[in-house]
């Protein structure tokens, strides 16, 4: 083939918005990512495309002083949508998304050891005819695997310009970022490639071949270790394995990191006490704010490692290979292997579970994968079951030489993903008793050793998000909850008709509690929740937990840090020695282990997120299919907390 002659794209005005606007595009795992963190850095935001639940990232490169505004799109790996972010991808382009409009450049990512399969996609960009580049990554992947390529050859070739970076290590980014400052330049090939499949298979050929393109050989290292990985007996051992030490990790890793945090809110706590005096003020901050965002927030450092931990494992490759170890169960709850991916996600929240069910073509799949997916246990559990393992699980327990809480936690996780899983095959059985499994495809790229940078903000942008809800819902929520236990007050004649001591600041907000707005609420559900040995405090925590699950943690942290104020940074200790106030067990302890089982199962089960419920129904179209997950969802809760509590009582 000859070398391809190029010619300008006509100079583009500057965009109505100020800052150009440059789209990443390409394939999915080829590096897109990596070069969009590289360009914009902390300076990225995510949200979601106008009017759908598709997940969108944009941020901000800053280049000699001059702002480029940098988007990364939903992977795709054809302009023949499948999905709804394939077809997302294709209205964008074609500038009929909503108050967004088509982009002014296009960066074609692609990556260099599957350069082939890359251009295919290329040839559908370029017949759009705008301002477009190419940039090849995994470079150094492609070398070291005895493959080549000419860039400058390729450019001439393609007629586009080129460049070659290695993102997670920095590598061509500069050179990136000048090309950048010239997008209105991009040139783009005189002549569109064919459009006939076979046309463009030799169309391909040819450019590889001018471009002096040698394909790499096979990775034996990543050969040798995914015939242990992958494996279909020893694999799943060491898949299980590596999440067993997971699970472990967040109790024994983080542990020193959380006790610094109790004793700092515990710290802060004195210092109120000390400045405010005995004051409405002093129970505002020390027990509305301190005792309940503060509960929440000594959790970080187990949601950091747990994130930290995921990061790893999904850079240095091996979550691909859990997908594909994951996809022979998957088949066996008569679902597609993509699903797992859903499964997965939920495993952070179930909002992008839901949200990637979208990449299923089907459309009962989708349903039925997106009914399952809330059950797997999101980082918004994490908080509820280490405050309650804790405390049905005493510290220093042992289970061989591991650790009892960390055990329970595991079991706890390995609950989720097996509901989630069974719930969807249920529903699927239901709903679409003649559909058929699809193939599933899932690339799996080469070992590598990760960059702290990369898994540095795959760890600190779901901590970030995690700290924003604590900022704003759990906050808000949180003073809401310590209003309605606080008023309305009491009077000291009131309080000694009633035979408690205006002196006992310990007793007044005892019977204050007891006779507060939220008591009114809690103790109207009470009979709904009465059978699994839940009083009306902890149901006021369940209401709360309906705006995040944390909150319930903060509600139930705000109480007992107000009726013990000394033991404010050790909530679970107050907790387990909170006793019923009224009733024929009045007196008795409430967090018994058959209670604490039947609370821990209620969370394992219950849809409590309505932020979920708003995006199914968005995903939906209509209300149908999130009310039938609230309604059995809590059916399921409700049932399983009564049986785990039956159990619990016969055998302890």
């Amino acid at each position: 083939m000859s070398t391809a002659l190029s010619h300008c794209v006509p100079a583009s005005p500057a965009p109505a918005g100020g800052a150009p606007r440059i789209a990443l595009i390409g394939s999915p795992n080829g590096g897109k990512t990596s070069v969009f963190n590289r360009l914009t850095g902390l300076h990225a935001r995510t949200g979601n495309y106008p009017g759908v639940t598709v997940s969108r990232s944009a941020g901000v490169a800053r280049i000699g002083g001059d702002e480029y505004n940098i988007e990364d799109l939903p992977g795709a790996y054809s302009f023949t949508p499948i999905s709804p972010d394939e077809q997302l991808v294709v209205d964008l382009l074609n500038g009929e998304v909503e108050g967004i409009g088509a982009p002014d450049g296009l960066l074609v990512i692609a990556d260099s050891t599957a350069l082939r399969r890359s251009l295919l996609l290329f040839a559908e960009v370029v017949q759009r005819h705008m301002p477009t580049a190419l940039v090849l990554t995994m470079g150094d992947e492609l070398n070291r695997r005895g493959g080549s390529i000419d860039t400058a050859a390729l450019s001439r070739t393609l007629g586009v310009p080129v460049v070659s970076v290695v993102a997670n290590r920095g590598i061509g980014i500069g050179e990136l970022r000048d090309l950048i400052t010239g997008w209105r330049d991009w040139t783009v090939p005189p002549v569109d490639p064919p459009a006939d499949t076979t046309e463009l298979a030799g169309w391909v050929d040819s450019v590889l071949t001018d471009s002096g393109y040698r394909d790499p050989h096979s990775d034996a290292r990543t050969e040798r270790i995914d015939r242990v990985l992958l494996h279909p007996v020893l694999g799943t051992v060491i898949f299980f394995a590596v999440m067993f030490v997971f699970f472990q990790a967040i109790f024994t890793w983080a542990a020193p990191l959380q006790d610094g945090v109790e004793d700092f809110f515990g710290w802060l706590a004195g210092i109120v006490g000390d400045r405010l005096g005995d004051s409405l003020l002093s129970s505002f901050v020390a027990n509305g704010l301190l005792g309940g965002v503060g509960s929440v927030l000594t959790f970080v450092p187990q949601i950091v490692m747990m994130y930290f931990i995921l990061a790893l494992l999904d850079a240095v490759g091996y979550m691909s290979r859990a997908a594909f170890l994951m996809d022979r169960l998957m088949s066996r709850f008569g679902l597609e292997g993509r699903a797992f991916v859903s499964v997965l996600s939920s495993f952070a929240c179930a909002i992008p579970g839901v949200m990637s069910t979208r990449t299923l073509p089907n459309s009962r799949d989708r349903i039925a994968t997106m009914l399952g997916v809330p059950l797997a246990t999101c980082s918004a559990r994490l908080p509820v079951y280490i405050l309650l393992v804790g405390i049905l699980v005493p510290d220093g327990t042992r289970v061989g030489p591991f650790s009892g809480q960390g055990v329970a936690m595991f079991l706890l996780y390995l609950l989720g993903g097996f509901s989630a899983l069974t719930a969807s095959a249920v529903v699927k059985r239901i709903t679409d008793r003649r559909s058929t499994i699809l193939p599933f495809y899932m690339e799996m790229p080469p070992y590598r050793i990760p960059t702290p940078r990369s898994v540095g903000i795959a760890m600190w942008e779901p901590t970030k998000a995690f700290l924003r809800k604590a900022g704003t819902i759990i906050l808000v929520t949180t003073m809401a909850i310590w209003a309605l236990t606080t008023f309305p007050m009491r009077g000291d004649a009131e309080l000694t008709a009633a035979g408690v001591d205006p002196g006992d600041e310990v007793a007044v907000t005892a019977y204050t509690m007891e006779h507060s707005a939220a008591a009114s609420v809690g103790k109207a559900i009470e009979p709904v929740f009465e059978p699994l040995g839940f009083d009306w405090r902890i149901d006021v925590a369940l209401l709360g937990s309906l705006a995040a699950r944390e909150v319930s943690v903060s509600t139930l942290g705000q109480m007992a840090a107000a009726l013990d104020p000394e033991d404010d940074a050790e909530v679970a200790d107050a907790l387990d020695g909170w006793t019923y106030t009224a009733g024929p067990h009045a007196g008795e302890k409430v967090f018994t282990p058959a209670t604490t089982v039947a609370l821990l199962l209620y969370f394992a089960f219950a849809l409590q997120c309505m932020s979920t419920v708003a995006i199914m129904r968005r995903e939906t179209g209509g209300w149908k299919w999130p009310g039938i997950a609230f309604g059995y969802m809590f059916v399921l809760a409700w049932v399983m907390a009564l049986i785990g509590r039956g159990i619990t009582l016969l055998i302890t």
